[in-house]
């Protein structure tokens, strides 16, 4: 099952509306999320279903304006790259707009590792 734009669109929509169930009916049951920030090299690496699930939760419980804008895909096989650019208001009140991207790999139609990649502000 090859992987379409309009595949992508889906999921970026999901994202935006923080349906949960809908991301992760896009997903393989051994997914893997790098998420941009973290302690190791690739940033936070989640693991598994259940685990990645709970990630998005907190993740849109935690910044429920958080959007992903303007989207731009782009597949090539059985890998995939989605630009945007990234908004939400912080628990302080300080907005975020940054510009960045998920890479992905696919395999039986669905995103088996997504790995998010954010600008970050100078301070």
């Amino acid at each position: 099952m090859t992987v379409t734009i309009a595949f992508l669109d889906a999921l970026a929509e999901a994202f935006n509306r923080h349906d949960v169930d809908a991301v992760m009916s896009m997903m393989t049951e051994d997914c893997v999320y790098l998420a941009s920030v973290g302690d190791e090299t690739e940033g936070r690496r989640i693991v598994g279903r259940s685990a990645v699930r709970q990630a998005f939760a907190d993740y849109f419980k935690t910044f429920p304006d958080a959007r992903w804008n303007e989207p731009r895909h782009f597949i090539a096989g059985d890998r995939g790259c989605t630009e945007w650019c990234f908004t939400c208001t912080l628990q302080d009140g300080k907005k975020v707009n940054a510009a960045g991207c998920d890479l992905f790999h696919f395999r039986n139609g669905k995103v088996q590792l997504k790995s998010s990649m954010r600008k970050q502000a100078a301070r």
